[in-house]
């Protein structure tokens, strides 16, 4: 088993024009349904001066919602550099500059060069990742309070769903493949770390979780 991911065929999909896309796409419509829901469960917990870990954050969207509703600074770990000048932008344009720490590389092979945060958010990355045991273990330790997560549904949808993914991108050339966790193992995992669910959420294809420390 490799010892990490090559960040090639991350930064074909993960590039500065898809990075634009998202940017426009938050200023015009702000979250998507499933990571606004964990933003609003997380902020009536409690976000006030809380740190924040967001691995595979993107532009930065959800992690400047919880910014803005009082936490206290935020480190994101990312495998491609294509989201670093929109999420530069965004964070300017917001006036939080210097409140997110962005760092480069595969987080779970670099976990422990990243400090425990009282949150930890897995936005949509799990399923970009082919060790979720890995990636879950290594999230899981930086957990000080709750981890949030969404991944795909694990049904006939979402088979659906991750096989167009991946044909589009076989078909574009492009190495990168998304996975299919199943929901029961990825949660059973996280138990496993000492962690329980206490919200979830789902649409059509996405599952959204929350877990708190016990």
């Amino acid at each position: 088993m490799p010892d990490c991911c090559d960040p090639a065929p991350y930064r074909d999909v993960f590039n500065e024009k898809e990075a634009e896309r998202r940017l426009r796409t938050y200023r015009r419509k702000g979250l998507d349904p499933m990571a606004a829901g964990l933003v609003r469960y997380l902020t009536e917990r409690g976000v006030s001066d809380k740190t924040v870990l967001e691995v595979g954050g993107g532009v930065g969207d959800l992690h400047v919602e919880l910014l803005t509703a009082g936490a206290g600074g935020c480190i994101n770990v990312e495998l491609s550099d294509g989201y670093e000048a929109a999420a530069a932008t965004l964070l300017a344009d917001e006036g939080l500059t210097g409140k997110v720490e962005r760092r480069l590389g595969d987080f779970v092979e670099e976990a422990d060069l990243v400090e425990p945060s009282d949150i930890v958010v897995l936005n949509r990355v799990i399923c970009c990742y082919p060790w979720m045991e890995r990636m879950v273990d290594a999230a899981a330790a930086k957990t000080r309070s709750l981890l949030a997560i969404t991944i795909p549904r694990d049904g006939m949808i979402g088979h659906v769903f991750v096989g167009v993914a991946r044909l589009t991108n076989r078909l574009r050339g492009c190495d990168f493949r998304p996975y299919l966790h199943p929901v029961d193992a990825v949660e059973a995992k996280i138990g496993d770390a000492g962690l329980d669910r206490v919200y979830s959420n789902s649409t059509v294809v996405w599952h959204a979780m929350v877990f708190e420390r016990v």
